[in-house]
């Protein structure tokens, strides 16, 4: 019922809003690494326990901000993430179509989505991050360049919450892989630590690559 609900109102804001069409877009997120890349950086993080728990606060990670003109953080992932994306003068998708990864569903209203940071930003915080500057942590929320943002089911993202894989992988076991490789990544570059239940279950999500 909730799809239903959710395709017919779509249908409806799409017969009756303008918009300007936009690119076909790339369906994932940038520089996710091979395997054996993903392989060799997971060897070189530090394993750690996490810190600060108790002082994270969302706002400390300033995000959506403006990417270039009117369009802001989540906009260009819905943009990058869907097909046949329409947006309006102020940037907002207007229709589209949207497939979600981590469930394999399919959505064509943006309000069904919700741009996850695949390293949680909670999770970041208690990785390292809460020694960053303010600048520093705009620029991991707001992280286009690795495979750090993505367009999945918003309720699904709602359940991940801040958990990391050992606690939470994508219902889809076949982006199991491409999960692990991203979340490698993005530790990766930013020089955040692991713990050591993550590291095991990232090592067993790497193990089902091809």
């Amino acid at each position: 019922m909730r799809f239903l609900t959710r395709m017919l109102a779509t249908a409806a804001v799409a017969a009756i809003t303008a918009g300007v069409p936009v690119s076909p877009a790339r369906a994932t997120p940038p520089n996710i690494p091979s395997k054996a890349t993903a392989q060799t950086q997971l060897n070189t993080l530090t394993v750690a326990a996490e810190a600060n728990a108790g002082t994270y606060d969302r706002d400390l990670f300033p995000h959506w901000i403006t990417i270039s003109g009117t369009c802001n953080t989540r906009e260009t992932v819905l943009e990058r993430d869907g097909s046949g994306v329409v947006v309006s003068s102020s940037c907002a998708a207007t229709s589209g179509s949207w497939y979600s990864p981590y469930d394999g569903a399919t959505w064509t209203a943006a309000a069904d989505l919700d741009i996850d940071h695949v390293v949680p930003l909670a999770e970041a915080w208690r990785s390292g991050a809460s020694a960053w500057t303010t600048s520093k942590r705009q620029s991991f929320a707001n992280d286009l360049t690795r495979p750090q943002l993505i367009a999945v089911t918003d309720d699904v993202n709602q359940t991940k919450g801040d958990q990391d894989p050992s606690t939470w992988q994508p219902s889809l076991s076949s982006y199991r892989c491409t999960y692990a490789r991203m979340w490698i990544a993005v530790k990766y570059y930013w020089g955040l630590t692991l713990q050591s239940a993550e590291k095991t279950a990232l090592q067993g999500m790497l193990n089902t690559c091809a």
